[in-house]
């Protein structure tokens, strides 16, 4: 694949993989990314799996048409795009590795040594010259390892911007960018919002024509659109204005509220609601939604004094990744103790700006009158804020 006349890609797509990061579900497997820069030298970004090394050199080997390669800038660490960085050493061994002090520490405890004698470290604003053209360096520390750099080509204005603007799937599919950019975004680097911010400050300042990341297309079209999306998931904010339910129900009580609230919100004029049943859906799905959406609704059973365990492990997935900035509602159910509100509230205490809905609903087993009121209630202040 050309990017430009004299940039290539050389990546890869893994068809077999189904659990991305051993828990991220990938039906449309995962592309591994890695370019080729030819000038009067020549730079070769990142590497890619371990399993597709071969396939990988070879592609390598014929773009470079029986030239030798000057540099291999790494920019990543993670083994998905790291893993063959030796192996490449040893098919070129006059190269000069580009990257920074971090990354070379690392490399010492992947390979075992740091490469002291064909090493070049890099740090932010450092350059490179190819010849005609001039590489730039950008720190971009915990986006979303300590390690990383992303790189830009001051010539064809390329940003090569490591695992930024990746998505799942592999090139060869077909599908919206934002819904598998926003589930790899939230899962993977959610947590890291302020760093993605100071990151997208820095790239303010240059004129970026192309976005080459380590997963995923390369964005050559529209690019304020994929932009502006990052920078609504790194700050926290509303990507989509509606309602978005997580429930577990034991006997099915919980979810007649939830079907409840669904049509009582549509009543009254929200449009937009999105209900995840949290023990049958892709977890990494519920998270992604709880993040897009203005409105969130928990609703769950007491559950040995406790809560449900899957709203449990909801709850802990949207903390660990800094949830905030949103209008939070509870529907409990207990028969005899109900304590489920309490606790939910105590595990998002450690999150910031949480609008809390003035209307909790409570039910004892199964709906009634009361509960159905407070429902209805539930509904109407929940959309009286879209």
């Amino acid at each position: 694949m050309e990017i430009t006349k004299n940039v290539q890609y050389v990546g890869v797509d893994d068809k077999k993989i189904d659990l991305f990061e051993g828990m991220y579900s990938v039906p449309n497997g995962m592309s591994y990314n890695s370019y080729v820069i030819l000038d009067e030298k020549i730079a070769v970004i990142d590497t890619v799996d371990a399993c597709f090394k071969d396939e990988w050199l070879e592609k390598i080997e014929k773009v470079l048409d029986g030239r030798t390669p000057d540099y291999l800038i790494v920019q990543h660490m993670e083994p998905d795009h790291s893993a063959n960085v030796l192996a490449f050493v040893n098919a070129y061994p006059n190269v000069t590795i580009v990257s920074s002090q971090k990354a070379f520490l690392m490399m010492k405890n992947y390979f075992g040594t740091e490469f002291q004698d064909n090493r070049l470290v890099v740090g932010d604003g450092d350059t490179l010259s190819l010849g005609e053209r001039e590489l730039v360096f950008i720190s971009a520390p915990m986006v979303h390892w300590p390690e990383v750099i992303v790189t830009y080509d001051k010539k064809d204005k390329i940003l090569f911007s490591a695992d930024g603007f990746g998505k799942f799937g592999a090139l060869d599919v077909q599908d919206e960018w934002a819904c598998e950019a926003r589930r790899y975004y939230i899962g993977i680097v959610g947590k890291y919002g302020v760093q993605v911010q100071n990151l997208l400050k820095k790239l303010s300042t240059y004129e970026i024509q192309t976005i080459c990341p380590l997963h995923g297309p390369v964005l050559k079209e529209n690019l304020g659109y994929y932009l502006n999306l990052y920078s609504i998931w790194s700050s926290y904010g509303v990507e989509t204005e509606g309602v978005m339910i997580a429930y577990t129900s034991v006997y099915g009580n919980t979810k007649k509220a939830v079907e409840l609230l669904e049509r009582e919100l549509k009543k009254n004029g929200c449009e937009k609601v999105v209900v995840n049943d949290l023990a049958r859906v892709d977890m990494a799905e519920a998270v992604e939604d709880a993040f897009r959406y203005g409105k969130i609704v928990f609703a769950t059973t007491t559950y040995n004094a406790e809560i449900f365990p899957f709203m449990r492990e909801f709850i802990s997935n949207l903390t660990e990744r800094n949830f905030q900035n949103k209008t939070v509602a509870f529907i409990e159910n207990g028969s005899w103790a109900p304590t489920a509100t309490k606790v939910m509230k105590g595990l998002l205490e450690k999150c910031k700006n949480l609008n809390y809905a003035q209307t909790d609903v409570k039910i004892l087993s199964a709906l009634n009158d009361e509960s159905r009121g407070q429902v209805s209630k539930l509904a109407k202040e929940l959309c009286e804020l879209c």
